[in-house]
């Protein structure tokens, strides 16, 4: 009979255990410009104008949304959630922006006449660096689906908001917050 013997073993990690953060954090544009543009064309299937091509983009990007804030929170277990909303702004155009694309977002903007309404402003997003637009679609904008992902990241947070993307100053993000967050959030300054 031969002795059992005990190797050395490590402890295997997870995908999930691993930093966003950590690493080069970057992805081959040709990859991601393939993928995306795969997701484009498989949307205008299911589409027949223009405004539904954009909507049926934005409820994806929701999806990723909510996904996404869930993971950096289990991948960075130094964070935390936040519960102000123009710190919850402020990580969507920094930290956000920075992992998922590798930079922070040109601007964020308050509304001068209307209390719940912030700009997200992104002078060149990537994601319509690769798209072509047909002269048939020419107020395409698919910047739309990162839009959804705002969208997502801020609904699953407790800020309910409906994001839409613009053509002004490159794509701005015209974050609408509902009532209710505006009043809990003056609340909590209040204290």
């Amino acid at each position: 009979m031969n002795p059992i013997q005990i190797s050395n073993m490590r402890q295997k990690t997870s995908i999930l255990d691993k930093s966003i953060s950590k690493g080069k954090g970057e992805i081959n544009m040709n990859c991601f410009a393939l993928m995306f543009s795969e997701l484009v064309q498989y949307c205008q299937g299911k589409a027949h104008t223009v405004n539904e091509l954009q909507m049926r983009l934005s409820d994806l990007g929701q999806e990723v949304g909510t996904k996404l804030i869930d993971l950096h929170f289990l991948r960075e277990k130094n964070s935390k959630r936040e519960i102000k909303l123009l710190n919850m702004l402020l990580f969507i155009k920094s930290t956000f922006w920075k992992s998922f694309f590798g930079r922070e977002a040109d601007k964020l903007e308050h509304s001068n006449d209307d209390d719940s309404t912030y700009y997200i402003i992104e002078k060149e997003p990537l994601v319509n660096k690769f798209i072509s637009v047909p002269k048939d679609k020419g107020n395409l904008n698919c910047a739309v689906f990162v839009g959804g992902i705002i969208e997502g990241i801020l609904n699953s947070s407790g800020f309910n908001a409906k994001v839409t993307a613009h053509w002004h100053k490159g794509t701005t993000y015209m974050v609408k917050f509902e009532d209710h967050v505006i009043t809990r959030d003056k609340q909590m300054d209040e204290r």
